[in-house]
């Protein structure tokens, strides 16, 4: 099977996955720990842990188990308690890391109870907090933060040096192809690329570099970005690399609905500026790749990772 590593956090990554499961890949996900915000943040300052929140979602979403333990692991404590807000994957990922001792070693303990096919790897198993570096000197302190004020950061990095487990730079040295998944761009994908030896370790890797492009753009971080504006961030980042292929979206989205996202949320389409992606010397590959739930835009998983899965097998 071919080897792919997908980098990322947070619902994007999460909803890849459920398609990517479903083919025969070999699927590795790192995924970003310095979510500050809800159950997450709350276990994480109590409890002195690193952010468990986008773990579980992941791990739910590669599960091959009954519909029952899903439920089960998404319930959320609803009653006024000290469990309030709590979904029951963060506190058993919680309990998990007293007893492992660490978050890798409690998540592979997931992965056993949840049959999942494939590697799932928490980018360190640190408590870290995301700062960004204002152009004046300020720090903003926490994804929340960071995410409130990217006009005003120029640089982002970790409240201190973060340790990475070989297992995941040895991953990403064998890899057929590395994925950037859709998601928040500044709060749960380009926190990988901070990592010097995540950055170091990609750019001597053999694999081409691709990026599943949001659908619509996020407030306040992205505002106005089309794709190639997605691709030139994330270059910059790699320092060295380029993103050598990029999936977007190019069917029509009912107008009712881009308009809702539009004066409810103020969010935008991502659009796609074929010209400037040529000048980035992207490859790009667009189709239908949306689904409406609920009223809601995704990613359809499985459009989305049956294209993965037709890149890979080109040439073979």
């Amino acid at each position: 099977m071919k080897k792919v590593v997908v980098f990322g956090g947070g619902t994007g990554l999460s909803c890849l996955l459920t398609g990517l499961k479903l083919f025969p890949i070999d699927v590795t996900a790192i995924i970003s720990v310095s979510d500050n915000g809800s159950s997450t943040g709350q276990l994480k300052k109590e409890l002195d842990i690193p952010a468990v929140g986008d773990v579980g979602k992941v791990l739910i979403s590669m599960a091959n188990v009954e519909d029952d333990f899903i439920d089960l692991l998404r319930y959320r404590f609803t009653k006024e308690s000290f469990l309030e807000n709590h979904p029951v994957r963060n506190i058993l990922l919680a309990a998990l890391i007293d007893l492992k001792g660490n978050l890798t070693d409690a998540t592979k303990y997931m992965c056993h109870l949840l049959n999942i096919k494939g590697t799932v790897l928490p980018l360190t198993e640190e408590k870290v907090e995301l700062v960004g570096e204002s152009i004046s000197g300020e720090d903003y302190l926490g994804e929340e933060s960071v995410s409130q004020n990217i006009k005003n950061i120029k640089k982002l990095k970790y409240d201190h040096s973060v340790n990475i487990r070989n297992e995941i730079i040895e991953k990403i040295r064998e890899a057929e192809l590395i994925i950037f998944s859709p998601g928040s761009l500044y709060t749960s994908i380009l926190p990988h690329l901070i990592v010097p030896e995540i950055k170091e370790a990609i750019k001597k890797a053999d694999a081409p570099i691709m990026y599943i492009s949001n659908l619509v753009t996020q407030p306040g971080e992205t505002d106005n970005y089309a794709v190639s504006d997605h691709i030139r961030t994330l270059n910059k980042y790699l320092d060295g690399r380029k993103i050598d292929i990029v999936i977007a979206n190019n069917a029509k989205i009912d107008s009712a609905i881009v308009n809702k996202y539009s004066s409810l949320e103020h969010k935008m389409l991502v659009n796609i500026d074929r010209e400037n992606i040529e000048k980035l010397k992207a490859r790009l590959i667009e189709d239908k790749i949306f689904a409406v739930e609920n009223g809601m835009i995704r990613h359809d998983a499985l459009k989305t990772s049956y294209l993965i899965f037709s890149y890979l097998m080109e040439g073979d």
